[in-house]
Formats: structure tokens, sequence, C-alpha cells
């Protein structure tokens, strides 16, 4: 049995250990923040966009270049894609990127006025933009409580028992019914972070994890 769909037959933690679950990230980190640099909705979406097969470190790299040239979709389309490619070529399938990147910016100018919707249906019809793409957009940039599911967030979900699924969706929909409505807001840079730094793949750090003994991963590493 693969080993994702062996975490996803754990017992998903019990609704007092994820309130616990959580008050315990927030103490450790009261106003968590995601990692991508941006200054809007639209510069959100560029990056996002870009992150895919990336690593934030890499897209901020590229995109500190990048959006002093071109922040909004007009700047964007006048720099096109071949001018886009060259500010973006150190990422992972950047020609696929720069195609969609351009091609959502003539979608907003001509469907939304130039700005970014505040609408998943809207947002999934852009180009290059999924379920993910679109949870963190309306998470970051409006505020919304949505919960977007990357690599480091299915596998925290599924090791510890908080919301194990069989596949992306399934641990979205199973976040969104356990997770106590004070702590949605930010749930998501709470899970991807924990994730990312805490929960790693290879090694976690469960030594210096604060809800270590809420998990129920039994391969915990020890000091």
């Amino acid at each position: 049995m693969p080993a994702t769909a062996a975490a996803a037959t754990l017992a998903a933690m019990k609704r007092t250990e994820v309130e616990t679950f959580f008050r315990r990230l927030a103490a450790a980190n009261p106003s968590p923040r995601g990692e991508l640099a941006h200054v809007d909705p639209y510069t959100l979406l560029v990056a996002v966009v870009l992150s895919a097969q990336a690593t934030d470190a890499g897209v901020n790299k590229a995109t500190t270049r990048l959006f002093p040239v071109a922040d909004t979709p007009a700047k964007m389309l006048a720099l096109g894609e071949v001018g886009l490619r060259e500010y973006i070529r150190t990422i992972g399938l950047f020609n696929t990127k720069a195609k969609n990147i351009i091609a959502l910016s003539e979608i907003l100018l001509s469907e939304h006025g130039g700005a970014v919707p505040r609408d998943r249906a809207a947002l999934e019809a852009l180009p290059g933009v999924g379920r993910k793409t679109a949870n963190i957009v309306l998470n970051v940039a409006f505020g919304e409580p949505t919960i977007a599911v990357d690599t480091h967030v299915f596998r925290l979900c599924n090791r510890t028992g908080l919301a194990p699924g069989k596949t992306v969706r399934e641990v979205e929909d199973r976040l969104d019914r356990v997770v106590p409505a004070r702590w949605k807001q930010n749930a998501h840079h709470w899970l991807i972070l924990h994730g990312r730094y805490i929960c790693k793949a290879r090694k976690p750090d469960c030594p210096n994890c604060p809800v270590r003994d809420l998990c129920a991963f039994k391969g915990k590493t020890v000091v």
C-alpha cells in the first residue's frame, strides 16, 4: 500500500485534539504569513502561478526583478510573453507559465476590468489557475477562510491524523469540516509552514514539534 494511502487509514484526531493542535500552532506563530512576495491581488496571483513545482525563494528571486517592470495586467501584456520569459527563466516550466500569465492578464483586462475576481469559478477559469491557487488567492488577497492543500499540507494531514485523505480534495474537504471556525483564516499558513519547516518529508523535526503528542505518526524522530 502506498505511504499516502496507508496514512489515510489513520484514525482522525478528535475535535478536542484539533482545537489543541491549532491553539499550539497559533501560540508559536500568532501572525503567520505566506512567503511569496507580493503587493496586491494581481502580483499574488502571478506569484502563485509561478510557484507551481518551484520554491517560494526561487519565485521571489525572479519577481523581485519582474514586478518593478510589470505589476499590472496591462504592464504584463506590454512586456509580452517573450519578455516575461527572460524574467522567469530560472523557474521550472517557465515557458508554460509565461504563456499562462499573459493569457490570464488578457482575460483580467477583457472580462474583469483588470482586477482579480473574488470568485472561485472566475479564478479557476483563468489559465494556469487551479483549485489550490484559487484557494490561496481567496485566502490571502480577500480574507476568505479557504485552505489550500499543497504537498506539505497533504503530507502533514495524513501523517499526523489531522485530516487524513487519499486525495488532495479529500484532505481539503476534511479540513473544512474539522478545523474550528476561529482558526480557519490562518490554518492555511500554519499548516504549510509547519509542513515546510517542522513536519518535513524525509526527516521531520519531531523533537521541536509543538504538537508531537497529538500526532499519530509512528516513525517520529528523536534527538
